[in-house]
């Protein structure tokens, strides 16, 4: 009995001990001056690992994985020294690698100093919780001591191999609060084009983004290539409908599926304004989707594209594949959409039979070389394309824009890009039995000499508070 009363004793002790140091890093923050502002230094627990540089002034930051502790080491632009502000709106420059050298050196410096509070808090906690657990017939001081000491420093130890940044810092996820969603897409219209770009992206960041701060006009973009937008399963959620709206102005919008949820005339009167939000609008069906859907769209103006050509507004067919803005594009009705014969009834488990998945790839094989995008809602669906093209890829590169599975992805092969957006939907007006964020992808193309994508980029958005992240994949260096 006394036994166990020690080991539950001295259990008490260490976790007191760590919470002490969780309340102690979770809450100890400093200011730091540079030379061209000012940052605060801050971590939160709880989060995936990672380096958050932010900007409360214009409510966004970037966020990069080289933390390997379950936390968030922040740095936040607090000020911005008027010297440099004008410098860098007057085109000038600065001494990015002091800027850079004293920045990593206030970092360090916090940390350091970060470790020495969480040292003493652990300490002091750790040996009130020793004290207050000792009793004659229980653990005595020189058992409860040392093991309030040893999990102190045993704990600053951990964070001294984990906290500090390691490797490249590489591969960002730009995030914005707030339900502008454009301006997560802004951000990343302004993100990197190459490891040199990133680099002054960064350096710029450390600056303290003075050109989005004071003049956000003479920064300069990116250029001027086209771009799409890719959404699909908005399973009739016109709340979302704003979102995409806001996204997806002058250019394409693709849909490749589940704009409805059964596709009845009441959901297509409901949704069909969505055909003005891009220019144009390309859409194939899905399984939610219905043949009255596809007569509705057409007649609105949207290019409504089958695997047996494009459908007319007088119902008739035309060609398969269509032009759009620059890009020779085809798609292929889902076989599993409702249909107003059979009172729009799903037909069952919507998942694609070996038969139909040869089906579909035997009506891409001969189009290939022939089409810069394809539209198909069910990933499955094109497994077997997929295959094909991974063995004998494609002479020019294709892009296979795809839905149906709520989650946002960018996979690539040789000459070969299959992209998901995910849900802008989520699951439906309520956002009943599915967490899914909100999401859609935007991809930059160049038409010139030939089609070629450039870069994806995913954007999400919590639906409970409107923030969005936004990440950007590179296509156009080899996978």
């Amino acid at each position: 009995m006394t036994t166990a009363r020690t080991a539950v004793a001295l259990v008490l002790v260490a976790l007191v001990t760590l919470v002490a140091g969780v309340i102690a890093l979770s809450t100890f923050s400093v200011e730091r001056t540079l030379s061209v502002g000012t940052i605060g230094l801050s971590v939160d627990p709880g989060h995936s690992g990672a380096l958050d540089l932010y900007v409360p002034v214009v409510d966004w930051g970037a966020r990069f994985p080289v933390v390997r502790l379950p936390v968030r080491l922040k740095a936040e632009v607090r000020a911005v020294n008027r010297d440099a502000v004008t410098r860098l709106a007057e085109g000038q420059t600065v001494n990015v690698k002091e800027v850079r050298a004293e920045a990593r050196d206030g970092v360090a410096s916090y940390i350091r100093e970060l470790l020495v509070v969480v040292l003493l808090a652990e300490l002091a906690v750790g040996a009130l919780a020793a004290f207050a657990v000792r009793a004659r017939t229980g653990p005595r001081l020189r058992l409860t001591l040392p093991t309030a000491a040893g999990t102190a420093i045993a704990s600053v130890v951990l964070l001294i191999v984990l906290l500090p940044p390691r490797g490249e810092v590489t591969r960002p996820e730009y995030y914005a609060h707030g339900p502008d969603i454009p301006r997560a897409l802004q951000v990343i219209e302004q993100a990197t084009t190459s490891s040199q770009v990133l680099d002054e992206e960064l350096n710029s960041q450390l600056v303290g983004i003075a050109r989005l701060v004071e003049a956000p006009a003479r920064r300069r973009e990116l250029g001027t290539l086209p771009r799409f937008t890719l959404a699909s399963d908005l399973h009739n959620n016109v709340l979302a409908l704003p979102a995409l709206e806001g996204a997806a102005t002058n250019g394409p919008l693709l849909f490749p599926g589940d704009l409805t949820d059964s596709g009845s005339p009441l959901e297509t009167r409901i949704v069909r304004r969505v055909v003005h939000d891009g220019h144009p609008f390309v859409f194939v069906t899905g399984n939610h989707d219905s043949d009255v859907l596809m007569r509705q769209l057409a007649k609105a103006g949207g290019i409504v594209l089958t695997q047996n050509g494009r459908l007319l507004a007088n119902g008739k067919l035309g060609p398969v594949i269509a032009d759009v803005r620059g890009m020779r594009v085809a798609g292929y009705s889902d076989p599993f959409m409702r249909l107003r014969a059979n009172h729009y009834r799903s037909p069952g488990n919507p998942d694609p039979t070996v038969g139909q998945q040869l089906a579909f790839a035997n009506w891409l094989r001969p189009l290939i070389g022939r089409i810069d995008v394809v539209m198909v809602h069910e990933p499955a669906l094109a497994a077997q394309a997929i295959a094909d093209l991974r063995a004998h890829p494609p002479p020019h590169p294709l892009v296979m824009a795809v839905g149906h599975t709520h989650v946002p992805s960018v996979d690539r092969y040789r000459n070969l890009t299959v992209v998901n957006g995910g849900t802008i939907g989520a699951g439906g007006p309520t956002n009943l039995g599915d967490n899914s964020n909100l999401s859609l992808a935007r991809v930059v193309y160049a038409v010139e000499p030939r089609f070629a994508p450039l870069a994806a980029d995913i954007v999400q958005i919590d639906p409970a508070d409107g923030s969005a992240t936004a990440e950007r994949r590179r296509l156009d260096v080899t996978p």
